[in-house]
């Protein structure tokens, strides 16, 4: 195995929950291209004149309702899944975040400067392919890579929405709550992926013509390779199986949607209401896009779905905790560093 250095990333958060903090986050976050995929000019007008006069302060607002002592849940979770990685192996493992701190660009170049390092493996803490994701990580890698003209070859790690190990941990973290599914004491499980827009999964179709047409993810295609939507159903598809859940005690939706494009769907907020409205009392809702938790999972559903779902009819949402800084997760994650020699 070459002399190797690992670099996992997660998202992001805002330094503090400062409203000057969570602006200068949402700034880096939104002016990405990956994640709003729209020429400069009309990006910086989104932004500038919508988005940061109000959105700010409701987020500063969001995250004060989960924050830590310690920090972002994300960001202190994150960092203590690094550790427990770095101390199963003898391979140099750092953190970053795609946006806010600790940024790439710092973590990279402190990987570069340890002694013998030739390759750097980039892990990207997400399951799945995005353009706002996966891809946008490698991206901004490469361009640090390119601009401080480093020496160590960059390895990326394959998204592993369908790994068996991955599926495995994911199940077994949520064993309880599926035996109470089971027991009846839960009426349904909901699957609630990030959302993303239908623009981007179309940009990602490398045969400009497979994503988002009849059957298309029942169909084998090149596509699936960076395909999201295909990819969520199939970690679903894979969990269900693995978990023994009856076809009707779930179903799948999208959150966290932004602006006015069309996004993938169902949205989980209708969803909710729907669910509540047809008679389902205890929901159970697990998200697996996310390996740890964040203001997406904590607030977005274990407050906002919840307070929505009894306000409709339900009497009880239960959130299922990520992975987080599950030990079976932090082993699996070091097998895989430390068993690939190449991608």
């Amino acid at each position: 195995m070459k002399n190797r250095a690992v670099l996992l990333v997660n998202l992001g958060s805002p330094d503090s929950t400062s409203v000057a903090d969570v602006r200068k986050y949402l700034n880096q976050f939104l002016m990405d291209p990956c994640v709003i995929d729209l020429p400069w000019p009309i990006r910086r007008l989104i932004v500038s004149a919508f988005v940061l006069p109000t959105r700010p302060a409701k987020s500063a607002e969001a995250y004060e309702s989960i924050w830590l002592n310690e920090g972002s849940p994300l960001k202190v979770i994150s960092q203590k899944l690094a550790d427990k990685v770095a101390s199963k192996t003898d391979i140099p493992v750092s953190l970053a975040m795609r946006y806010g701190n600790p940024s790439m660009e710092q973590e990279l170049l402190k990987l570069s400067q340890k002694e013998g390092i030739e390759e750097i493996l980039l892990l990207p803490l997400y399951p799945h392919y995005a353009m706002s994701s996966v891809k946008t990580c490698v991206i901004e890698a490469e361009r640090i890579i390119q601009t401080h003209n480093l020496s160590q070859k960059l390895t990326v790690h394959p998204v592993f929405y369908q790994h068996p190990d991955y599926i495995r941990d994911l199940v077994n973290g949520a064993q309880p709550y599926f035996e109470d599914l089971k027991n009846d004491k839960w009426d349904h499980i909901l699957f609630s992926y990030h959302g993303v827009p239908e623009r981007h999964v179309r940009k990602d179709d490398p045969t400009g013509n497979h994503c988002l047409s009849p059957n298309c993810c029942n169909r084998p295609s090149k596509a699936h390779e960076t395909c999201y939507r295909h990819q969520v159903f199939k970690t679903t598809e894979k969990f269900v199986e693995a978990a023994g859940i009856a076809e009707e005690k779930w179903s799948l939706a999208f959150q966290s949607r932004l602006g006015k494009a069309k996004w993938l769907e169902p949205a989980t907020d209708q969803t909710v209401r729907d669910l509540a409205q047809r008679g389902i009392k205890r929901l159970l809702v697990i998200c697996p896009a996310f390996t740890v938790d964040c203001l997406e999972t904590l607030e977005e559903i274990g407050m906002q779905a919840k307070e929505d779902f009894i306000a409709h009819g339900g009497e009880e949402l239960q959130l299922i905790p990520c992975l987080n800084d599950n030990d079976q997760w932090a082993q699996t994650l070091t097998n895989w560093v430390e068993s690939r020699d190449e991608p």
